[in-house]
């Protein structure tokens, strides 16, 4: 199968290698020419995973973005909620009838794709999809090199609209077999754990974070205190998930947690493996890091804002947010995304449902 992958992070990187090696035909799109020189010279990435180290040959590596893209049939965007807006804008021109289009993890990237490649003027008949988290465990370790220490087991994954389900499935699950139906777009959205497992991660570490010049926040960052706000913090998340009439599994995080519970989205025992690895240290600048960037400004704030409009009480991702808003200098719940700033707050919860089904605007069924 044809598959573009957007994106020169992590995730990106590893998607890339990981679909080539299954025998698909991938293109990887990066807009930093630079930083991306290497691989366009040698249309290479360096793969290191259990199985040792290897140069992987891509079918196409590239900064035009048309050519990544025609004649693909998956597209898969492993990028921050915070660029889905700006990269729809750049597919907005080159998009074609009948391609899917996979946000891992999506953070309801896919109503706001869809709305800013409607406002953009683009009339392509694409499907989204979106789950929970990265198919993939990996870190790069240059521009040229990415590493892989666990690939996902369950991705829970919801279609907008969710009428194309059968459509995009048969697409999806021939590039990740893990592939979990779930209902809905906003399902699939409230799979996400990013915004449960990192904001008191980050927050509640603050102070060694920004002493010490190496803090492992999953490793002697992840205490049973901090563990206990993200118990609390996943409940609100289930309360809201439930209200919605979405039903389980829920995937609490405690299973990602606990090695001898339900399989968690990569596995039993993948926390250990996270801690155990040395490709979790990193840089983190509680200002413009990802962690709070994505995983709080858009995640957290959405599910503040869902659950206050469903009337779902989130007392712990309120004063969580509250709480970043003052390291950020900035109110979160004003700026970031939110059933309001979708436009989506005057509706019901039927309008809104009507929306996850149909879309924007009629699609045909296939």
């Amino acid at each position: 199968m044809k598959i573009a992958v957007i994106g020169g992070g992590n995730g990106s990187y590893a998607a890339a290698v990981d679909l080539t090696e299954k025998g698909h035909d991938v293109r990887l799109w990066r807009r930093d020419k630079n930083a991306f020189q290497k691989v366009l010279e040698q249309q290479q990435i360096l793969l290191k995973d259990y199985l040792g180290s290897r140069m992987v040959s891509l079918d196409l590596a590239s900064t035009d973005i048309r050519k990544v893209v025609q004649g693909a049939k998956l597209i898969v965007i492993p990028l921050p909620a915070f660029s889905q807006e700006s990269i729809a804008k750049q597919l907005a021109p080159v998009l074609e009838d009948g391609q899917v289009i996979y946000l891992a993890p999506g953070t309801f990237g896919s109503y706001l794709m869809a709305k800013t490649l409607e406002e953009e003027g683009c009339r392509a008949n694409v499907v989204f999809a979106e789950t929970g988290t990265l198919p993939y465990l990996s870190r790069k370790h240059d521009e040229q090199s990415v590493s892989i220490s666990g690939r996902a087991t369950r991705l829970p994954t919801g279609v907008f609209p969710s009428n194309q389900s059968d459509y995009a499935f048969k697409i999806l699950k021939e590039a990740f077999p893990s592939i979990e139906p779930i209902q809905d777009a906003l399902d699939g959205a409230l799979m996400n754990a990013g915004p449960i497992i990192h904001p008191p991660l980050i927050l509640m570490n603050a102070g060694p974070i920004e002493h010490f010049e190496k803090w492992d926040i999953h490793n002697e960052g992840t205490q049973p205190s901090i563990r206990k706000v993200h118990q609390l913090l996943d409940a609100e998340r289930i309360k809201v998930r439930e209200a919605l009439g979405y039903c389980a599994p829920h995937f609490p995080l405690d299973d990602h947690y606990n090695p001898n519970g339900e399989e968690w989205m990569y596995g039993n025992g993948a926390h250990e493996k996270l801690v155990d690895g040395k490709d979790w240290f990193e840089p983190l600048n509680l200002y413009n890091h990802r962690y709070m960037k994505e995983d709080i400004a858009c995640g957290l704030a959405f599910l503040v804002s869902i659950g206050e409009w469903m009337g779902v009480p989130v007392p712990t991702a309120q004063a969580l947010l509250q709480i970043a808003s003052a390291v950020a200098g900035e109110n979160l719940r004003d700026t970031g995304r939110t059933m309001e700033n979708l436009k989506l707050s005057s509706k019901t919860k039927g309008e809104l449902k009507e929306v996850l089904k149909k879309g924007l605007h009629h699609y045909e069924t296939r």
